[in-house]
């Protein structure tokens, strides 16, 4: 059976580790999208290049290196705004759609996360949830995390960025992040971890069964 699943919503959303747990349950392979946009900027960057140089997006966005998304720079807030700029060029969303593609298109399917998976890379997904969470709720994960690396950054800054970047993306002329009309929605606000993944298990067996 082939099974691909798509996991949209804004950052510290949980829909990173919920795709990363669906994938292993489903023994699917997984695609953390929002990596792609990270290491596009990561190497236009690399190159000199301004981050709004659109050929220089470009070009990086066709050269893109499997191999190098376990970069741990693309994780922190500052990859995450570069990430945010470049997202907003239609020639690297465009460059960068044949490789979601053909990892959606694997034997047996998979399990992609990020903002436009059930609205423009996989509109055909067999199963589309969009996950949420308050902004506040979501600073908070965010500022924990940093703490636990050792990262000093205030909560106050967390939650002014994770705003801006929710603009940037919702406001972007080419593949806005928005919930897919067919998408089912999970809050994961006030749930940890583990009841979300049960949470969001329940809605993609609900899915399944009605396919």
């Amino acid at each position: 059976m082939t099974l691909i699943i798509a996991i949209d919503g804004p950052a510290a959303s949980g829909k990173g580790t919920l795709a990363r747990r669906v994938a292993a349950h489903f023994s699917l392979p997984w695609l953390d999208t929002g990596l792609l946009y990270r290491a596009v900027a990561r190497d236009v960057l690399a190159n000199g290049a301004a981050l709004d140089d659109v050929a220089a997006a470009e070009a990086a966005a066709r050269a893109i290196l499997a191999e190098t998304l376990d970069d741990p720079a693309l994780r922190g807030p500052k990859a995450g705004d570069a990430a945010s700029i470049v997202a907003k060029i239609p020639e690297v969303r465009a460059a960068l759609l044949d490789y979601q593609r053909a990892f959606a298109g694997q034997d047996g399917g998979a399990v992609l996360d990020g903002r436009d998976i059930g609205t423009v890379v996989c509109p055909g997904a067999h199963v589309k949830v969009f996950v949420t969470a308050s902004d506040e709720a979501r600073a908070q994960r965010r500022f924990l995390e940093h703490q636990g690396r050792g990262e000093n950054i205030s909560y106050d800054d967390l939650l002014t960025d994770i705003r801006q970047r929710d603009a940037r993306d919702r406001g972007r002329s080419t593949a806005p992040m928005l919930a897919a009309r067919d998408a089912m929605h999970l809050d994961t606000t006030e749930l940890d971890a583990n009841q979300a993944f049960d949470a969001m298990m329940t809605l993609i067996r609900t899915r399944l069964g009605s396919l």
